[in-house]
């Protein structure tokens, strides 16, 4: 696979990723509990935000639907979505939250 090929033609580009992963919690140099894969994650709500699917039909590989979601919605009461979509500003990844 190429580094810039995802799974899905939904996922963030590198240069989406690069401007946004530092912003994210889960990072092992950070105060709490690491993150499995960010990325990931990123993925898979940029998945079911752009085909407007229900959460429970989002592709396995992606992981847990239910895990998933709940973090979504931890992150979006945190505001870790506005600052995200801030940040993206132009970017396929502005629009996830």
């Amino acid at each position: 696979m190429k580094e810039n090929e995802g799974i899905h033609r939904h996922d963030i580009s590198d240069e989406a990723w690069e401007q946004i992963k530092e912003l994210l919690p889960g990072q092992a140099e950070k105060h709490g509990g690491v993150a499995k894969d960010n990325r990931l994650f990123i993925n898979a709500v940029a998945w079911q935000t752009r085909t407007g699917a229900p959460w429970r039909d989002i592709p396995p590989e992606f992981g847990n639907w239910n895990s998933i979601h709940k973090r979504f919605c931890r992150w979006r009461d945190k505001g870790i979505g506005k600052r995200l979509a801030d940040a993206a500003i132009g970017e396929p990844a502005g629009d996830i939250f």
